[in-house]
């Protein structure tokens, strides 16, 4: 896990741009993502805009921890089991969302990917948040991942507050939906997930 060297200030300073309906640009433990408060549909707008992303491309969404996500989405004993054994990590799973999460942000769907950040700062912003945000790659649609702040695009950074974390790992979280038993996307920590889908 990584902790970061980020003021308080700075966290909550991020935090009321994201209740504000503004974006921030944050660190996680595989690249930067552009948060926006991920219950607002004219916030969830704005990051498809800045990302220049096709409005029928989901966006998941970042919380600080599982018990956060209660009001947000609904989970049966298999899919907590999994997000007991690999949350927080880089990992992104699938799952019914409830009517407090809006249309925009799933394309219309019935279910969300859900995120905990392995990482300090980004679990920090989402409690000081106290919403969900939008965990998506802070980059232009299309267009490589940022692991530091001077790779994320400038149209980006001149939208959002930056909080900067230092240089992230990289990689992309594996994106599993286990209701299916289906992985969307294979990522970080894939083969422990395999197993894990292999053996319940």
């Amino acid at each position: 896990m990584s902790t970061g060297s980020v003021s308080d200030e700075t966290i909550e300073d991020a935090a009321d741009r994201i209740g504000s309906g503004g974006l921030v640009v944050y660190p996680t433990e595989t690249v930067y993502g552009l948060g926006a408060d991920a219950t607002d549909a004219a916030a969830v707008e704005r990051v498809f805009e800045a990302k220049g992303r096709s409005r029928d491309k989901p966006l998941s969404m970042a919380v600080p921890d599982l018990p956060a996500a209660a009001p947000y989405v609904r989970l049966d004993e298999h899919e907590r089991a999994f997000c007991d054994r690999f949350l927080p990590g880089p990992v992104t799973v699938v799952v019914e969302r409830t009517d407090h999460v809006p249309d925009e942000l799933v394309a219309g769907g019935d279910r969300v990917g859900l995120r905990v950040p392995d990482h300090e700062v980004a679990r920090r912003l989402a409690r000081a948040a106290d919403r969900p945000i939008t965990a998506t790659s802070a980059n232009l649609s299309g267009e490589g991942s940022a692991r530091g702040i001077g790779e994320v695009a400038p149209s980006i950074r001149d939208r959002a507050f930056v909080v900067d974390g230092g240089r992230t790992p990289g990689g992309g979280s594996t994106v599993v939906d286990v209701t299916a038993g289906t992985i969307h996307r294979r990522g970080k920590r894939i083969d422990a997930i395999e197993q894990w889908l292999a053996e319940h």
